[in-house]
């Protein structure tokens, strides 16, 4: 199954209840957070041990994180649906990075965020991680996984069956 164009369902022109903060907004200002509270406010750094090494790979990890979230847009635009979370969506994507997570974009997001966190030497971030998982997960993907229960029946069924929400 690439794409599902099922016949209109309840909600089915609403899209999904997210509001706000949009994504990408639950994980910048979150990091931007932990970095200001590690340099200027809390004074107290975590420093990753070893400098070059671990700054390295986190610029890696980052463009990765960049790469797959990118990945997911892609593959949802090239199936002429959309990628905004509160805008009622076309098709079902079960392809591409969606065959590894329900949640391409969210999880390239959180890659980002931390490569980013190794990248700055400081694991201020790493802390407040879990915390990014969770304000994305109650705020944006249990709303979008309702609308696509209703929106896409059996077939949403399915494919969550079958596919994790998070790698």
């Amino acid at each position: 199954m690439t794409a599902a164009d099922p016949p209109a369902a309840p909600g089915a022109n609403t899209g999904a209840a997210v509001r706000f903060p949009l994504p990408p907004v639950l994980f910048a200002v979150p990091l931007a957070l932990a970095l200001a509270a590690d340099r200027w406010v809390l004074r107290l750094p975590l420093p990753v041990a070893g400098r070059r090494g671990p700054r390295a790979i986190g610029a890696a990890i980052a463009v990765g994180g960049v790469l797959f979230s990118l990945s997911g847009m892609l593959t949802v635009l090239r199936h002429g649906t959309t990628v905004v979370p509160h805008h009622a969506v076309a098709r079902l994507v079960t392809t591409g990075p969606f065959r590894l997570t329900r949640n391409p974009m969210y999880t390239g997001h959180l890659i980002v965020f931390l490569g980013a966190a190794l990248r700055t030497g400081s694991w201020w971030p790493l802390l407040v991680a879990p915390l990014c998982v969770r304000a994305t997960t109650r705020l944006v993907i249990l709303p979008e996984e309702e609308y696509l229960a209703r929106r896409f029946g059996e077939d949403f069924h399915r494919y969550r069956a079958r596919v994790r929400r998070w790698i």
